[in-house]
C-alpha cells in the first residue's frame, strides 16, 4: 500500500535538496517513490511555487492535475482557475477516500509558510531507519500522512530519534 506523506523543511530550498538523496535511496531499493512534488515558498513571495519531481517517480506516477488540485486546495494557488472552485467539493470527497481529508489539508496549510518548503511523497516499501540515516539531521519534519495513527507514531519515532 502506498503512503502519502508531507514533510516540512525550515528553509525554502530544503525540500528540493532532498531530491538527489531520494533518487539514491530508490536506486538502492530502500524506498519506492511512486510520485513526489515539492513546494518552495521564499520569504518574499505571496504564494508558493510547486514542482512535480518526474525523475524520481515510477511508471504509476500521479498526474500533474492531481498535484495541481491538491496544492490548489491547500495553498489556494490558482493553478486551475474557476475549474478548481467548481470541482472543490467533489474533489475533497474523493481525496478523503485516500487519506487526504480536511485535517490533512488544514494541517499542511498551517505548517508551510513563507520561508519554508515541503516535500510531498507517495511511497511504499521504505526501509525507514536507512532512509532516516540518509537525510541530514533535523532537516525534515513529518507534518501529515495518511497512515494510521499507530503507524504514523512509529514513523515520527524513527525520524525524531
Amino acid at each position: 500500500m502506498a503512503t502519502l506523506t508531507a514533510w516540512k523543511f525550515p528553509t525554502p530550498d530544503g525540500a528540493a535538496q532532498v531530491e538527489e538523496t531520494l533518487l539514491s535511496l530508490q536506486k538502492q531499493g530502500l524506498v519506492r517513490v511512486h510520485d513526489a512534488a515539492v513546494v518552495t515558498w521564499p520569504e518574499d513571495r505571496k504564494q508558493p511555487k510547486t514542482k512535480q519531481l518526474h525523475n524520481l517517480t515510477s511508471a504509476g506516477a500521479l498526474s500533474g492535475t492531481f498535484w495541481g488540485m491538491l496544492f490548489g486546495l491547500i495553498f489556494f494557488v490558482p493553478l486551475l482557475g474557476a475549474a478548481l472552485g467548481a470541482l472543490g467539493g467533489a474533489l475533497g470527497g474523493s481525496l478523503a477516500d485516500v487519506g487526504i481529508d480536511d485535517d490533512f489539508i488544514e494541517g499542511v496549510r498551517g505548517e508551510v509558510k513563507p520561508g519554508t518548503s515541503a516535500l510531498f511523497l507517495l511511497t511504499s516499501d521504505a526501509v525507514l531507519d536507512r532512509v532516516h540515516e540518509a537525510l541530514p539531521a533535523g532537516s525534515a519534519e513529518l507534518i501529515r500522512s495518511n497512515l494510521s495513527k499507530n503507524d504514523e507514531a512509529k514513523l515520527r519515532e524513527v525520524f525524531d530519534a
